[in-house]
């Protein structure tokens, strides 16, 4: 297909997501690939970003810092080279989960509460106002590094420690215990985003961490995810407005939970999604009678510079 020119497919990087990225990109490249187009991985640890300037379009496959929190777009946009996702605000806001809340708290879209923690915090009083259990995660990783459910009083101190040693920026989160799941995004936001069918996420561990991600092979995914038609649709709806909240556009997921009386509670958005054979937006796609090729197609076909 001549029409996307020379593609480069931006995969490995330099961020704890390395190993995933690579398995993303690979899938990628070989569908592009596949498909008749002149597709090239690149790898940004070890190439100059110089040498991108003979690509028509990117695709971006970097998962983390300096793929999916406005770095390697910015630096695109200076090349001037389109490029797949979200731009340079959305994916730094969308990358740094603390600031996504409070941008998504003044515009009133619900999120569990939260507090940032830091090293000279009363974690005591933390553990009573947020209550136990309660989540703790660097605000600027992904793919659950560093994440730890704390169970037992006293337990903060230790979580935060680990935390801050992925980020300095630590969220102290409430727990909501009624399920998880996501909604995969298509579009662009002036021109129409369309939600994908939701999927929800059932761990066979503590929670859906990395090992439940990419490691084992009993997490189950439902799609149908077992929400009415008229509740699905809805949080659909305020899905594509919390995206849009955040500036994205492009393709994301974002990620909400359910607590038990059905109260649904906006997570965080993912700007750069998993392309590998345990991703979500590839599954629910899928469901949505997308095919794996057609997405990486539509995807590339929304690059665009900023």
């Amino acid at each position: 297909m001549t029409r996307f020119g020379k593609v480069a497919v931006l995969l490995g990087g330099r961020s704890g997501e390395r190993e995933v990225s690579l398995k993303s990109g690979a899938a990628v490249l070989a569908t592009l690939q596949a498909q008749g187009i002149d597709a090239q991985g690149f790898d940004p640890r070890d190439r100059a970003l110089h040498e991108l300037e003979t690509f028509d379009r990117v695709f971006i496959n970097l998962h983390g810092r300096f793929g999916e929190d406005g770095c390697i777009q910015g630096a695109l946009e200076m090349l001037h080279i389109p490029y797949t996702g979200s731009g340079v605000m959305a994916s730094a806001i969308g990358m740094d989960k603390w600031r996504s809340k409070l941008l998504w708290r003044a515009m009133g879209v619900v999120t569990p509460d939260f507090e940032l923690l830091k090293a000279d915090t009363n974690f005591v009083a933390i553990e009573k106002k947020l209550g136990l259990p309660l989540f703790v995660k660097p605000a600027n990783e992904g793919s659950s590094i560093g994440i730890s459910k704390v169970k037992a009083a006293g337990g903060l101190a230790a979580a935060y420690t680990l935390a801050a040693k992925a980020d300095p920026l630590v969220l102290a989160e409430k727990f909501v215990g009624g399920g998880e799941y996501t909604v995969g995004i298509l579009g662009h936001a002036e021109h129409g985003l369309v939600a994908l069918p939701i999927v929800r996420i059932v761990p066979k561990n503590e929670f859906y961490d990395y090992e439940a991600k990419y490691l084992r092979d009993d997490t189950e995914y439902l799609c149908p995810c077992g929400l009415s038609a008229e509740k699905e649709a809805m949080i659909q709806q305020e899905a594509i407005a919390a995206f849009k909240a955040l500036g994205c556009s492009g393709w994301g997921r974002v990620d909400f939970l359910m607590d038990e009386n059905g109260q649904h509670y906006f997570l965080e958005v993912n700007t750069s999604p998993g392309m590998t054979d345990h991703s979500l937006v590839p599954m629910a796609a899928k469901a949505a009678g997308i095919s794996f090729e057609q997405l990486v197609l539509r995807i590339l076909e929304l690059a665009d510079v900023g």
